[in-house]
C-alpha cells in the first residue's frame, strides 16, 4: 500500500530474509550468534574440529528435520527417528533442510547406484512396456522380486452362504533363483566351520559368537539331534546334515520355545548375506577364512532371471542396459523414439543426464551402493535433487568437492550456483579455496579445534576474509610451490596388465622410497589401480575412506589400542585387575552402565540423556577413582588432550613407552586437541579418517597407501599432513597417495597421472614423472591445473 509518497511500504512477508542463531552450544560450539541470509550461498570455513559441522548439521539443519518431523501426528513420529531440541536459544527463520551429507550409501548386498537413483525403477517400467517378448509388469524385471506361485481353496461369504472356490497365484519376478538377486554366490569351506576332532562341548563350532558357555550351547545340548560329548568325525550322515545344512525348525529346550538352525544356513544369514567391509574385524577374517565369492555362472552376474533377460528393446535387454555406462545409456536412450512412453523416455533422460552433469557419467547402474567413495556416494543423492521444482528450500551440503579433481570442482561449483539461482537457500562446509570464492557470505569457525575452537571468527563477503587475518584468511591464497630436488627411488612397484574395471591392461612401475602421487580426474581408474594392483596384507598399510564404526562408548583411546597400556599401567601401580579401568567392564558406574550419562525414552518425543548422578558422568564406581598413577585418577586422564596426554606419559614417574607412542602418532596427524576419552560419534569425519591414519601407521609396514588423506582438512593443517608424508618416506617408508590435492602433488616425488577422461573415456596412464615434468608439460589436465596453481 502507498500512503502518497509514491514508495511502497515493505510487505511483512518479505522481512524474513535471514536465518538466525542466537546462543548455539551444540559440541564444542561456545553461545555462537550468526545471521546467514537466505537465497544466497553461505560456505562455512574453519580447522577441522572447529565447530562447522556442530552449528549447520547439529544445530540449524537438526533443528528444521525436528520442526518438520513435529508436524506429523504422534502415531507417525512413533515410527520416525526420534531427535532432541539443539541446544540453542533462538533458531529462527528457518525453511526446510535438505541434507546432502557423506555418509556412505547402504552396504546392502543389494543396493546398486540404479535401485538408489530410481533410475533402475523407471527403467523397469520402459521394458515392461515396450520390451520384446512381453514377460509381464515391472516386477518382472526386478532382482529384488522372486517369482512365486500357489494354489488353493477360499472361502467366500455370498448373500448369506458360505461357498468354497479353487484359486491359484503366479508372481512373476525378476530375481535369478541361483543367487536370490545378488550376482553373486558364496561357495563355503564346510571344513573350516567346525574342529572335527572336537566334540561340542569341547569347542568344536569355530564361527565367532558360537560359544556352548551361551544361549546356543543350551540349543545344541537340547535340540536331542545329535550328541554333544562325541567327537563331529563320529557323527552319522543324518546327524552331520543336521549340524550343517537343516533349516530353522522350531524346537523345545527347558520348556523354550527356540529356533535350531544348521550351520550353513545360519553363517549366510548371519554373515554372508551382509555387507563384510563394514563388519568387525574378527567377522571380516572368518568370512575371508570360509566362504569364496564368485560370479553367479546362471546369470553371469547380472542378478536376473533367464527371463528378464529375454525381453528386448533394439536388441537390448535390461542387464545390458544396467551395465553399460551411464553416458553411453543416455545416448540409446535418446535414440528411442515411442511416443506412448514420452513422459517415462524424457524422466528417464533428465535423471541419466543428471548423473554425467554432475561428472558421474562413468558410473554404470549396476555398480554396487557400497562401493562408491563418500564423494561419489553425496553427489548420486544429490542427482534427485537436481531437477527438482521445489523453492526457498535450504541445501545443507558436506564437503561436496571430496574426491574431485580440480577440473570437476568447476561443474560442482556451477550446479551450487543453479541450486541457489531457483531461490534456495545453500548451506556449504567447505576447505577449498575455489569453492569459498563463489560465496556470498562465509562463516569463519574457529581460532582453534575442539576447545579452542566454537567461536565465529569472521563473517562477511570474501574479500573480507581474505583481509580478515583469520587462520582461514591467512591460508586462503597460500600456494605450494615445486620441490627444488627430488628423491631417488630405492626401487619399483611393477604392476603389470592391470584391467580392474575401466584399466586397460596397465602397465606401470610405481616408485618405492618415495612419495608417489597417483592422480587424475573422478572416475579414471586411480583406485582400481592401486587397491587392485597393491592389495592391503604383508607389508603394505592401506587407509581408505571407509567409515569408522564405533558407538558412543568408543573415543580415541579405546579406538587405538591406547587404552590398553594405561590400564595396565593403572593396575600394575595399584596391584589390582586392569578391567577395573574399563569403563565398559568392571570398572563401570553401576548406575548408568559406565556410559556416563542416563537415557530415558519418551516414546515418539526425543529420549532426554542427563549426566549420571551418581558418577557425575566420569562413567567410572567411585572406588576405582582411588586408584591413582601418578596423581591422576583414570577419568583425568580421559579427560586429557593428547597434547597434554603426550607430555605425561612421556616423562616421569608416569613414563608409558607404549602409550606414548601412540599419542605421538596421534599428535602426528593433527589431533593434539582431542580429548581421549572424547566419544566417537562426536568427531567430524576428517577426524575420523586421521584417527584411523594414526591407528594404522603403528602397525609393521613397508608400503602405505592413504587414501585421499586431505578430506576434511584446513589448508593449514594439509601443510602439517606434508610434513608427515615426509617423515614417513625420511624413515624408509614407501608412501603412494591418492590424491587431487594440488599442495600434495607438488610435494609428490613422482606423479602417475590417469586419464585421460573418465570410465571408459580413462583407465590409461596418460603421464609418469616429476610434478616439474608434468607442469613443464602441460600435456593432461592435471597438468594444466597444477601449472595454474604454481605460478608457473
Amino acid at each position: 500500500m502507498s500512503r502518497g509518497t509514491g514508495s511502497p511500504e515493505p510487505h511483512a512477508a518479505d522481512s524474513h530474509d535471514l536465518i538466525r542463531v542466537h546462543g548455539a552450544r551444540v559440541n564444542n560450539l561456545k553461545d555462537v550468534s550468526v545471521e546467514i541470509p537466505k537465497r544466497r550461498l553461505t560456505v562455512f570455513t574453519g580447522v577441522s574440529g572447529s565447530g562447522k559441522s556442530s552449528l549447520v548439521f547439529g544445530t540449524i539443519a537438526a533443528e528444521s528435520q525436528r520442526m518438520i518431523n513435529e508436524t506429523y501426528s504422534a502415531f507417525v513420529q512413533g515410527f520416525m527417528p526420534t531427535l532432541a531440541r539443539p541446544e540453542v536459544d533462538v533458531l529462527d527463520g528457518l525453511t526446510t533442510a535438505i541434507i546432502v551429507d557423506q555418509e556412505r550409501m547402504g552396504g546392502d548386498v543389494r543396493s546398486t547406484v540404479g535401485t538408489a537413483t530410481d533410475a533402475n525403477a523407471v527403467l523397469r517400467i520402459l521394458f515392461s512396456r515396450l520390451g520384446q517378448p512381453h514377460i509381464g509388469s515391472p516386477q518382472a524385471f526386478s532382482f529384488n522380486v522372486a517369482s512365486i506361485s500357489g494354489a488353493g481353496a477360499v472361502t467366500l461369504e455370498r448373500g448369506g452362504r458360505t461357498t468354497k472356490e479353487r484359486r491359484d497365484f503366479k508372481v512373476v519376478g525378476g530375481m535369478c533363483s541361483r543367487c536370490e538377486g545378488r550376482g553373486a554366490i558364496d561357495d563355503i569351506d564346510l571344513t573350516r566351520l567346525y574342529d572335527e576332532d572336537k566334540s561340542l562341548n569341547e569347542g568344536a563350532v569355530t564361527i565367532p559368537g558360537y560359544s556352548m558357555d551361551g544361549w546356543y550351547g543350551r540349543i545344541f545340548r537340547g535340540c536331542g539331534f545329535f550328541d554333544p560329548d562325541k567327537p563331529i568325525r563320529e557323527f552319522t550322515r543324518r546327524q552331520l546334515d543336521d549340524l550343517l545344512h537343516k533349516e530353522p525348525t522350531k524346537i523345545k529346550v527347558d520348556g523354550v520355545n527356540v529356533t535350531y538352525a544348521g550351520l550353513v544356513p545360519t553363517v549366510r544369514k548371519s554373515f554372508l548375506s551382509k555387507d563384510v567391509e563394514s563388519a568387525q574385524p574378527h567377522v571380516r577374517a572368518f568370512v575371508e577364512r570360509v566362504a569364496t565369492f564368485t560370479a553367479c555362472p546362471e546369470c553371469d552376474g547380472t542378478r536376473l532371471s533367464a527371463e528378464a533377460r529375454s525381453s528386448k528393446i533394439a536388441g537390448i535387454n535390461i542387464a545390458d542396459a544396467c551395465a553399460m555406462q551411464i553416458s553411453d545409456l543416455a545416448e540409446w536412450v535418446r535414440g528411442l523414439d515411442e511416443p506412448s512412453v514420452a513422459p517415462l523416455l524424457g524422466t528417464l533422460r533428465r535423471t541419466l543426464d543428471s548423473f554425467t552433469a554432475i561428472g558421474l557419467g562413468y558410473l554404470s547402474l549396476d555398480r554396487p551402493a557400497g562401493t562408491l567413495s563418500g564423494g561419489e556416494a553425496q553427489r548420486v543423492k544429490m542427482i534427485r535433487h537436481l531437477g527438482s521444482s521445489l523453492t526457498d528450500v535450504t541445501y545443507v551440503f558436506d564437503e561436496p568437492t571430496t574426491g574431485l579433481h580440480p577440473h570437476d570442482i568447476q561443474r560442482m561449483n556451477d550446479l551450487l550456483l543453479r541450486l541457489r539461482d531457483k531461490g534456495n537457500t545453500v548451506l556449504v562446509v567447505e576447505h577449498k579455496p575455489e569453492v569459498i570464492a563463489i560465496a556470498d557470505h562465509v562463516v569463519d569457525l574457529g581460532p582453534g579445534a575442539g576447545a579452542a575452537g566454537g567461536t565465529i571468527c569472521f563473517q562477511g563477503a570474501v574479500e573480507g576474509l581474505r583481509a580478515s587475518g583469520t587462520t582461514t584468511g591467512r591460508h586462503l591464497d597460500d600456494r605450494a610451490t615445486l620441490k627444488d630436488a627430488v628423491r631417488e627411488p630405492t626401487g619399483a612397484l611393477e604392476i603389470r596388465g592391470a584391467d580392474t574395471h575401466n584399466l586397460r591392461k596397465v602397465d606401470v612401475d610405481v616408485p618405492l622410497g618415495v612419495l608417489c602421487v597417483v592422480t587424475g580426474v573422478a572416475g579414471s581408474g586411480k583406485s582400481s589401480l592401486i587397491h587392485g594392483s597393491v592389495p592391503a596384507g604383508a607389508g603394505v598399510v592401506s587407509v581408505d575412506q571407509g567409515a569408522i564404526r564405533g558407538s558412543r562408548r568408543s573415543n580415541p583411546a579405546t579406538y587405538t589400542g591406547l587404552l590398553d597400556p594405561i590400564r595396565k599401567a593403572f593396575a600394575k601401580a595399584n596391584g589390582v585387575k586392569p578391567a577395573l579401568f574399563s569403563a565398559n567392564s568392571e570398572g563401570a558406574c553401576v548406575n548408568c552402565n559406565g556410559a556416563g550419562v542416563i537415557y530415558t525414552d519418551l516414546g515418539m518425543m526425543a529420549g532426554v540423556a542427563t549426566p549420571c548422578e551418581v558418577c557425575e558422568g566420569k562413567r567410572f564406581q567411585a572406588e576405582v577413582l582411588e586408584y591413582r598413577f601418578s596423581g591422576r585418577d583414570i577419568s583425568e586422564v580421559l579427560a586429557m588432550p593428547v597434547t597434554e596426554a603426550e607430555a605425561f606419559f612421556g616423562s616421569g614417574e608416569a613414563r608409558t613407552p607404549a602409550a606414548h607412542a601412540v599419542l605421538t602418532r596421534l599428535a602426528d596427524v593433527g589431533l593434539g586437541y582431542l580429548s581421549l576419552g572424547q566419544p566417537l560419534t562426536t568427531l567430524s569425519g576428517g577426524e575420523r579418517q586421521r584417527l584411523k591414519l594414526a591407528t594404522r601407521m603403528g602397525e609393521k609396514g613397508g608400503v602405505y597407501v592413504l587414501d585421499e588423506p586431505t578430506t576434511g582438512l584446513h589448508l593449514a593443517d594439509v601443510e602439517q599432513l606434508l610434513g608427515l608424508l615426509d617423515r614417513l618416506v625420511d624413515a624408509g617408508k614407501s608412501v603412494i597417495v591418492i590424491e587431487h590435492h594440488q599442495a600434495v602433488m607438488a610435494h609428490a616425488d613422482w606423479i602417475i597421472d590417469l586419464g585421460p577422461g573418465a570410465g571408459h573415456d580413462g583407465g590409461r596412464v596418460v603421464f609418469e614423472g616429476t610434478p616439474a615434468d608434468l607442469v613443464a608439460a602441460r600435456s593432461t589436465l592435471t597438468g594444466e591445473h597444477l601449472a595454474a596453481y604454481v605460478g608457473a
